[in-house]
């Protein structure tokens, strides 16, 4: 009995060689042209132990950024997405805006999840 073919087997199989020294997804032509313009957290900033905000802070900006009930999140502060849901009467969480107001030079506060990401 034979497998069933799928059509990803008609094309062939290519893989491309990481040039040295840069990193993996900066290639040539990539981030140029679009971009979020928010900041990228360099990674040496991401995770320095004891420097960085409270982890329950942290976890409560996670669980702000995945409630649907406030808008979508993409392409603005967590700030902005506060003070938009306040001005809707969504009735956001004052924690939540305590928290982006006592950090607002870190950028693991500022930005929300996907801010990496291009829209």
């Amino acid at each position: 009995m034979e497998q069933p073919r799928l059509i990803t087997d008609s094309f062939p199989l290519r893989r491309r060689r990481r040039r040295p020294g840069r990193a993996p997804g900066t290639g040539k032509g990539k981030g140029k042209g679009k971009g979020t313009g928010c900041p990228r957290v360099p990674a040496a900033e991401e995770e320095s132990p004891g420097s960085g905000p409270d982890p329950s802070v942290l976890e409560m900006l996670r669980s702000f950024d995945l409630a649907w009930e406030y808008g979508p999140c993409t392409g603005i502060t967590r700030l902005q997405r506060w003070e938009r849901a306040q001005e809707l009467g969504l009735s956001p969480p004052d924690t939540v805006r305590d928290a982006l107001l006592e950090h607002q030079d870190d950028p693991s506060i500022i930005y929300n999840l996907w801010h990496e990401y291009e829209l």
